[in-house]
């Protein structure tokens, strides 16, 4: 019997990644505090293992240097080697650049899905443009002969992976393992921020990654706090709407109770749109709507913020009337309160509740400089 026993304790195998597994019992010694993401979970392990959580179903175990592969009693986990990942990561969720920057770990990153001239950040253009980091090809394209000899231990993927299975089924036989990351699925701003507690992990730099949440929170809620000596709450907050024009002849805009409409809310306005009825529900943060359902709910708009992160955007109220001349009955436009986001607010996801002091600014109507969204006049 205790022969048995010690054979099924030491029993080994392989992972899907061919890393020879070793089914030790550790236990597990803490979980990683999270505040407001609810996608995502960590644990540590004795020995230095680690478990990371994504989504409902995902199980990821990052092994440590010199320890033997096992999956912590998850069968499914994707094995990680740490240590390889440290060292060399495809980057295909676009989002999580800044964050790693934030953390000073844009060294981890020795591939990425985008060119230099899309990123808008000079000091990512200057990694892609010197070689630092190499473009590998888009997410449903990648370069696996460049991959490959990058040494690539991790390959960080969006959602968008999803519509292109055969691309991470083909990263994964190659013996690079795939995470694929869902802070476009958190509820709230400050979840989608929290997320740079998982690339802490990922880095060693945990501390670092609190640290930055921390003083981010303490900004918006010294912000919220400002808020209710300002303003009653039964007074009427102004309205804003976000938007901008399809190619395809429609208006496409943030649906209601999307992180961007709840920051407006965070900076003390009112989403514009709340009363759209969106049919055929799915995970995408914007919805194509005709002009006649546009018209309706953002004429009396007190603000018109144009996402000029899709398209480049609009310069001038002008511009705005030459796409289409019935803007000039809108409100905001008479008003003088049409504004265009900057190409780089996305792209800056660490940057969160700097775009919320934006709104807020906005919203306010003080004369503080804004850095994410710009007055068109």
């Amino acid at each position: 019997m205790v022969i048995s026993m010690f054979i099924l304790l030491t029993a080994c195998s392989f992972s899907q990644n061919g890393m020879k597994q070793q089914h030790a019992a550790v236990r597990k010694t803490s979980t990683l505090k999270l505040t407001y993401a609810k996608q995502f979970a960590v644990d540590y392990y004795e020995q230095g293992y680690v478990h990371i959580r994504i989504g409902d179903k995902q199980d990821y175990v990052l092994i440590p240097s010199g320890k033997k592969a096992q999956n912590l009693g998850y069968p499914a986990a994707t094995l990680i080697d740490w240590e390889k990942a440290k060292k060399s990561m495809y980057l295909a969720a676009s989002s999580g650049m800044d964050l790693f920057r934030q953390l000073d770990g844009l060294s981890s990153i020795t591939s990425c899905s985008m060119t230099a001239k899309e990123y808008a950040d000079p000091v990512i253009q200057k990694a892609i443009t010197s070689g630092n980091i190499t473009y590998a090809g888009k997410y449903s394209a990648p370069d696996y002969e460049k991959l490959l000899n990058l040494s690539t231990g991790l390959a960080i993927e969006s959602m968008m992976i999803t519509h292109a299975p055969k691309i991470a089924e083909e990263l994964t036989r190659l013996k690079i393992p795939v995470l694929v990351e869902m802070s476009s699925y958190e509820a709230t701003p400050l979840g989608r921020l929290e997320w740079i507690k998982l690339y802490g992990v990922l880095l060693g730099k945990e501390k670092q990654a609190d640290d930055f949440f921390t003083k981010e929170v303490k900004k918006l809620k010294h912000l919220q706090n400002s808020q209710l000596q300002q303003r009653a709450s039964s007074d009427k907050k102004p309205t804003v709407a976000i938007f901008y024009l399809s190619s395809n002849g429609y208006v496409n805009v943030r649906k209601p109770g999307d992180y961007m409409s709840k920051m407006i809310e965070m900076a003390n306005g009112t989403y514009a749109l709340n009363d759209l009825a969106v049919p055929n529900e799915n995970a995408l943060s914007t919805i194509n709507i005709n002009w006649e359902d546009f018209y309706r709910l953002a004429s009396d708009a007190d603000i018109l913020i144009y996402n000029g992160t899709i398209d480049g955007g609009i310069t001038s109220t002008e511009h705005l009337l030459a796409k289409n001349p019935i803007f000039k009955n809108f409100k905001a436009v008479k008003n003088k309160q049409l504004w265009c986001t900057n190409v780089n607010m996305y792209q800056e996801s660490s940057k969160i509740v700097d775009v919320i002091l934006d709104l807020h600014t906005i919203i306010e109507g003080t004369t503080k400089p804004t850095v994410y969204i710009k007055h068109l006049t």
